[in-house]
């Protein structure tokens, strides 16, 4: 066979490749990352070596407007980190044999294709949670680089046994094989009908947790991850709020109560696609929760950070449409410790109109528990529900409030409704 002959014919054993995965199960359904691996595979195909821009993408395939700004909308920093753990769980399963090896490198828009018989055991696939937490190789290890690797292997231990024990906790629950004993009480009044559009189908709702974007090391400390200033920087994606974790033990307590189980799902790894099809309840805010920057959910109370003045770059919810009585903007108390905090609780209508979002999301993670607490609690549930008029309305309408929460020694104590805008 020629040259031509077999550069042709690699070419097309890489397409097939790419096809194998597109067809996948673990793909099925999300349209969005299928069509960011063909188009990373036809370019990386076709003009090896030549990188892809973020702005070339977003415009491109995203559909984005020419005045796209990866600062603003992280879209395709998103999708390419949910498409990079979707091949690395891939090759982990149903892939470990195929022919070809396809990887995303971290911190490029691009793919490498491995042959199976040739790749080093480096490339081999491994679990996402390794592939995005593996420190970068130094030539010379000091006692300072041991001593962050530990710290960073103990966070992620951590991490992942509290992970599997709420994984586990929600299983047990769910299988009615392992229940004992069957709870037939009828569930307060108040809660069946705040959550019963999330519980009135057989499908269960996706809890998304927040996981922000972290550049720097715990050792030296972290920031906000900008691409502006850290491009190039290996992301810390696996942290999260002290207030989210006991936020989802507080929804598994109240949606084992209603005799409806949930599903629970990181920020980072959720689709547009998963967000069309299912009920979401997202826990944390969009500073943190970066999904929530591509899906419309609250209108009157939004995040946004200060612009100007002593608490430029802090984050507040600003009231869009502020009423007798209201305030403009609400903010956190400045000085640690803690004494004060605000939170948003919506209701609304999903990307699909046939689905629902509940948003549950503090000015900071003790912020972000306090919503939780208060749509799961019965006396704080009762008291909403009668702000909103249920229920002898008969069925909710959609609502956005903002909550204050009075803070103690970094637990909140107290939270009332500050400000309540029904949606029509």
């Amino acid at each position: 066979m020629s040259v031509t002959g077999v550069v042709v014919a690699e070419r097309e054993e890489k397409l097939r490749q790419v096809e194998r995965v597109v067809g996948s199960d673990l793909l099925h359904g999300s349209e969005s990352l299928c069509k960011l691996l063909r188009y990373l595979a036809e370019h990386c195909i076709d003009h090896p070596g030549a990188a892809v821009k973020e702005y070339q993408i977003a415009t491109e395939l995203f559909k984005r407007p020419q005045d796209f700004d990866p600062r603003l909308d992280a879209t395709v920093r998103v999708q390419t980190g949910r498409l990079r753990s979707k091949l690395a769980e891939y090759y982990a399963g149903v892939g470990k044999k195929d022919p070809w090896i396809v990887e995303i490198p971290k911190g490029a828009y691009s793919l490498a294709f491995y042959p199976r018989n040739l790749a080093p055991a480096t490339d081999l696939p491994v679990p996402a949670q390794v592939l995005e937490k593996a420190p970068p190789v130094e030539p010379v290890r000091t006692r300072r680089h041991d001593a962050w690797l530990t710290s960073v292997i103990v966070l992620s231990a951590i991490s992942i046994l509290l992970v599997a024990a709420l994984v586990t906790l929600l299983l047990n629950r769910s299988n009615p094989q392992r229940t004992v004993k069957t709870d037939t009480t009828d569930p307060p009044a108040a809660l069946a009908f705040l959550w019963n559009d999330f519980v009135a189908t057989p499908e269960e709702p996706w809890v998304i947790f927040s996981n922000a974007e972290f550049a720097g090391r715990p050792e030296t400390g972290m920031h906000y991850y900008n691409p502006a200033t850290d491009r190039g920087q290996p992301i810390l994606d696996h942290y999260t709020g002290v207030g989210e974790v006991l936020g989802i033990h507080e929804l598994d307590r109240v949606f084992a109560s209603l005799h409806h189980g949930l599903r629970v799902k990181r920020g980072r790894l959720l689709s547009l696609d998963d967000a069309k099809n299912n009920d979401l309840i997202f826990v944390g805010s969009p500073s943190e929760n970066l999904s929530l920057r591509e899906i419309p959910t609250t209108q009157d109370f939004v995040f946004r950070s200060v612009d100007k003045g002593p608490r430029k770059g802090d984050l507040s919810v600003v009231n869009v449409h502020p009423r007798k009585g209201e305030e403009s903007s609400y903010i956190s108390t400045q000085r640690l410790p803690l004494t004060e905090d605000y939170a948003v609780i919506g209701l609304m209508p999903g990307l699909n109109p046939s689905r629902w979002v509940m948003l549950l999301a503090g000015l900071t993670t003790i912020g972000t528990q306090a919503a939780v607490e208060y749509v799961s609690r019965l006396n704080t549930a009762e008291d909403l529900v009668r702000r909103i008029g249920g229920p002898a309305s008969g069925k909710i309408s959609p609502f956005e409030c903002v909550v204050r929460v009075k803070v103690t020694q970094g637990v909140p104590v107290q939270a009332e409704v500050v400000a309540l805008h029904l949606r029509h």
